[in-house]
């Protein structure tokens, strides 16, 4: 499987010549759409840097809700959450999905705002093995709550989203840069890659991996 980062909670998963868009953001943020073709597209809440599926090519499945779909022999499971640690008051509601691909769980939080998963959720989530979890702040968790959420499900790799990087505009340059999360998990800017790329067989046994990813 091959990952890329587009910014924001935008990822593109490939493998072979399935390939699945998280989250995609409108132009209007600052940075790059993705602007290919694609299999599957999965949106978390319906915001502007979050939801722009009409730019995908490719007649693409669009998933935007919870239950469990199964699109070319992916699996995906969206799991309802919140988008803030009051149940939604502030921010509303938000889709966690878990995606299962080449024989790999990998778990999408979204603008995931709780301070930690409910029973309920830990249930339908189980083993992960790739993370991708929002760390700016502001409208989401923030570094510090990471580490919670982080033990409450121990992934095998743990890749950070959703921060401020350059060229974001208007409400985006108020979330934090992945600096204090990167002093906490002993990495650097100059160990972030442009592409990922994983096998089952290559997951950490031991230790869970971060992953810090550039823009595309």
């Amino acid at each position: 499987m091959n990952i890329t980062w587009y910014g924001q909670s935008c990822f593109k998963l490939q493998s072979k010549d399935i390939v699945l868009i998280t989250d995609p953001f409108d132009k209007k943020i600052g940075l790059r759409p993705p602007y290919g073709a694609a299999s599957i597209v999965t949106i978390s809440h319906d915001h502007y840097d979050h939801n722009n599926f009409e730019i995908i090519k490719g007649d693409p499945f669009i998933v935007n809700d919870t239950g469990e779909y199964e699109i070319k022999k992916i699996t995906i499971r969206g799991i309802d959450s919140f988008h803030d640690n009051c149940e939604g008051d502030k921010m509303g509601n938000n889709i966690i999905y878990v995606v299962e691909m080449e024989d790999m769980k990998i778990c999408h939080l979204g603008d995931f705002g709780q301070e930690g998963f409910l029973n309920s959720q830990l249930e339908k989530i189980g083993q992960i093995d790739i993370l991708f979890i929002p760390i700016g702040g502001v409208f989401t968790i923030d570094w510090k709550t990471t580490n919670t959420i982080i033990s409450q499900i121990e992934p095998r790799i743990i890749i950070p989203m959703h921060y401020k990087v350059s060229g974001v505009k208007g409400e985006l340059l108020k979330l934090d840069s992945a600096d204090n999360f990167c002093k906490e998990h002993g990495v650097s800017a100059k160990d972030a890659v442009e592409k990922f790329s994983i096998k089952k067989k290559d997951l950490p046994q031991d230790e869970a991996r971060v992953v810090l990813m550039k823009i595309a």
